[in-house]
């Protein structure tokens, strides 16, 4: 079976896409982490892929909890309840499940938000433009989970203070976690990155896209821990004549 990265459309793509980090890098910005999407077997079967995209995180993308965003201009912006894996140890390429597992300091909830300002199905054009990227929101990072152990965890999606999705099965559109891990140490190796302690990687949305409109507010409880939410500010009045 050929490896991700012997896909034209994801080797063009993201050397683009590492390029583009490599000289905001080099401009004074800090990194974060890694982001992963359409790892979701209709995504993958759509866009004839065979594991998850990558992205990266840079650390001016943060956003506090119930922080208010204007989305003023953007195309179509969304909102994804994720769960994010912090690492406390280098995670090299090839490495067993037990040295991925061990590499895992915590989990906890974040809510990426994106703009889907470009067709997903050109796989290379998506890569090159950091897969929509925008800014992130993070909760606490719950130590006891070290390892990657999701066992007691459920999810709940609000809009507006309504319910709109729950699961207790985080992995459903994401792939399973040690494997995704894994795979993002192994395709980063291929570029020449790496998977470093310290990092933080979100591991997809674990429910589809929220498409999302000014005034609205989302809210992402990843229970037992505490909820995270994030307000996308009113559009603005028009000025009277």
């Amino acid at each position: 079976m050929n490896a991700a990265w012997d896909d034209p459309r994801i080797s063009r793509g993201m050397t683009a896409q590492l390029n583009r980090r490599r000289e905001l890098l080099s401009a004074g910005q800090k990194p974060l982490g890694w982001k992963l999407a359409f790892g979701s077997p209709a995504a993958m079967e759509r866009l004839h892929t065979t594991a998850p995209l990558i992205g990266f995180l840079m650390r001016n993308a943060l956003l506090p909890s119930n922080a208010a965003l204007s989305v003023a201009g953007w195309k179509k912006p969304a909102a994804e309840p994720e769960l994010a894996v912090y690492l406390d140890k280098d995670l090299p390429a090839n490495s067993r499940r037990g040295t991925a597992m061990a590499a895992i300091a915590g989990l906890g909830p974040a809510i990426e938000i994106a703009d889907v300002d470009h067709p997903s199905e050109d796989v290379e054009g998506t890569l090159a433009r950091n897969i929509y990227q925008r800014h992130i929101i993070f909760g606490s990072n719950d130590v006891t989970r070290a390892g990657g152990l999701l066992s007691g965890f459920s999810a709940r999606v609000l809009r507006n203070g309504r319910e709109i999705a729950s699961t207790s099965d985080l992995q459903a559109l994401t792939g399973e976690l040690i494997d995704i891990l894994r795979h993002t140490a192994d395709l980063l190796a291929a570029f020449g990155e790496s998977l470093q302690a310290g990092q933080i990687i979100i591991a997809g949305s674990i429910i589809p896209p929220l498409w999302v409109e000014p005034g609205e507010e989302i809210l992402f409880h990843l229970s037992p821990l505490d909820p995270i939410s994030i307000h996308f500010a009113p559009a603005p009045t028009p000025a009277l004549c």
